[in-house]
């Protein structure tokens, strides 16, 4: 569950979350990294092909400044009905996953984590403001300023480019 931010939130920066084990995370503690932000669960008919994927860029940017935080949420299907334990180890073991993976979090309704309500806020066209599914994808710059939001069905490699930019590769 996310435990909060300032009023006023300017950037992911201004929130602090729990991490899988209930221990509180500053995000301010990823300032000056590119931020892949996704709510994830383990079984969804995209589960492999996401973490798959996640786990590819994460091997091959983290050292270059990328960072991907895992939501595990169980608002879609009740897909992800494990406790934060069982979640950490499903994804650790089956996938070899090394990117950090927080508390389980609500995405939508009146319980959304307040990280989550200001990555939703940016005007997002045909997104409007709820998230439609598990693996919806947020990429966030250096500045912790929300500079995408990307459908579920979106393929983590597809990213690449996008995040090679923000990371001042070329």
């Amino acid at each position: 569950m996310s435990t909060g931010s300032s009023k006023d939130p300017k950037s992911v920066y201004d929130f602090s979350v729990k991490d899988a084990k209930g221990d509180v995370v500053d995000l301010s503690t990823y300032e000056g990294k590119v931020l892949l932000i996704i709510n994830v669960a383990s079984k969804c008919g995209l589960t492999n092909s996401n973490y798959t994927e996640l786990n590819e860029l994460y091997a091959k940017y983290k050292d270059e400044g990328l960072e991907i935080l895992a939501f595990p949420c169980n608002q879609f299907g009740e897909q992800e009905p494990e406790s934060n334990d069982k979640i950490v180890d499903f994804v650790c073991t089956r996938f070899k996953s090394e990117f950090p993976i927080f508390d389980k979090i609500e995405v939508n309704g009146g319980n959304s984590a307040p990280l989550y309500k200001f990555l939703k806020s940016g005007k997002w066209g045909i997104f409007g403001d709820d998230i439609q599914w598990n693996f919806a994808k947020f990429v966030v710059d250096k500045k912790g300023h929300v500079v995408g939001r990307y459908y579920p069905t979106t393929s983590p490699l597809s990213l690449e480019r996008d995040i090679r930019q923000l990371l001042g590769i070329s």
